[in-house]
């Protein structure tokens, strides 16, 4: 499909002609935003001559507004507040963008079986419904969810083949809940993990690591790739919490073992926890599985102020992990890092949050921070990462 102009962008969100006051939209953007076509695959993807020298990529296309559900907290208002966001910063012109398209049914079975898939697109054909009591479908969702998968597999691949440096996919549905055989917790196809497949089975890359730093663990992308030596996880999540796994000695199976690398953590645990956390455990462990590729499931729900959690990050703390990230990549592998967006569901937070984490892919450091830091003290987590450190032999001799 055609790339978007900044006046069919803006259309596509109601914000055209329409004021902006801070992150907040002065407009209806409950309505409906204006109908578009799905992509296909193998459309034009010519970029605008002011947009040549521009090197962080991004993805998106407004079908993911039509997946939406009022009064579900995963409804199209959080892509609206972080589009809002970007482009009233400023940010959003910084950015080239990768034409969007769905991924083929080959694609969505490097991790799904045809049963899962086949489901998925019933239930949206027939008007809608729901996969489970959180995961709700529209006739539009079947649609949006493939045009997610693969708008994230060719902004990964851009980076690997050089058009970008990085890249951040504003994407909807989420996916790292997605367990291979079914849809779950708000999420339909598990995009992250297609994407590393993807990178896998069309670029050749032998060694793919997945950070996510969401609230929730993702129990999906564990599910894929638990298994599998050639691809690491790492998650950092409140625990115990939704789904209910991703506890300490959850390290992977058979060959894949220790190529799993849990956080589970206490309610609480903020700024200062994430960065012990960080430097002493997960990036050792990034260096040690030396990847050629980062891929990033980023929810924004780890935030002290989020309605469905509680730990304590703040958005000067994200900030600091979007950005540690991006300089690990350029240590290990030349800058190939992609995020893709998961949870978040204080629009506020969410939308902010998103656009320090663009701003550190391009290398700035003007980050925001308008609610500052939890109120909350923070547990002492000394003898935790010493247990992490213990079970995953960091810094041993």
């Amino acid at each position: 499909m055609d790339i978007l102009t900044r006046r069919d962008f803006l259309t596509s969100l109601g914000l055209l002609g329409i004021g902006l006051v801070g992150n907040r939209i002065v407009s209806e953007l409950d309505k409906s935003s204006t109908s578009r076509t799905v992509p296909e695959p193998g459309g034009k993807s010519e970029i605008p001559m002011n947009m040549k020298n521009i090197t962080t990529g991004y993805v998106y296309d407004p079908i993911f507004l039509k997946h939406t559900q009022p009064g579900h907290p995963e409804s199209a208002q959080r892509l609206k507040a972080i589009l809002a966001e970007l482009e009233s910063s400023g940010v959003l012109a910084s950015l080239r963008q990768i034409p969007s398209r769905a991924a083929t049914l080959e694609e969505l079975s490097y991790v799904h079986p045809i049963s899962h898939i086949e489901r998925a697109k019933q239930i949206s054909q027939a008007g809608g419904g729901y996969f489970d009591p959180d995961t709700y479908a529209t006739r539009d969702t079947y649609d949006a969810a493939v045009t997610a998968v693969g708008s994230l597999i060719d902004l990964t691949l851009a980076v690997i083949d050089g058009q970008v440096n990085d890249g951040f996919a504003f994407i909807r549905p989420p996916g790292h809940h997605a367990m291979p055989d079914g849809a779950m917790g708000f999420c339909i196809f598990s995009n992250v993990a297609i994407a590393a497949k993807a990178v896998q089975l069309q670029r050749g890359l032998e060694r793919v690591a997945i950070v996510d730093f969401d609230v929730h663990h993702g129990n999906g992308t564990q599910a894929i790739f638990e298994a599998d030596p050639t691809v690491l996880y790492t998650s950092t999540h409140q625990y115990p919490h939704y789904p209910g796994t991703g506890s300490l000695r959850e390290i992977g199976r058979g060959k894949g073992e220790g190529f799993t690398v849990n956080f589970p953590l206490p309610a609480g645990v903020g700024d200062g926890g994430f960065q012990k956390i960080y430097t002493e455990a997960l990036i050792p462990v990034m260096r040690r599985f030396n990847p050629q590729l980062i891929l990033v499931s980023a929810g924004y729900d780890c935030h002290w102020n989020d309605p469905l959690a509680s730990l304590g990050l703040s958005l000067t703390g994200m900030a600091w992990i979007s950005q540690t990230l991006v300089k690990l990549a350029e240590e290990v592998c030349t800058g190939k890092i992609v995020f893709a967006l998961e949870g978040g569901y204080n629009l506020d937070v969410l939308s902010v949050g998103v656009a320090n984490s663009v701003k550190a892919l391009l290398g700035r450091d003007d980050f925001t921070d308008p609610l500052g830091k939890s109120p909350r003290r923070e547990p002492d987590l000394t003898e935790y990462l010493a247990e992490v450190k213990k079970i995953h032999h960091i810094g041993g001799k």
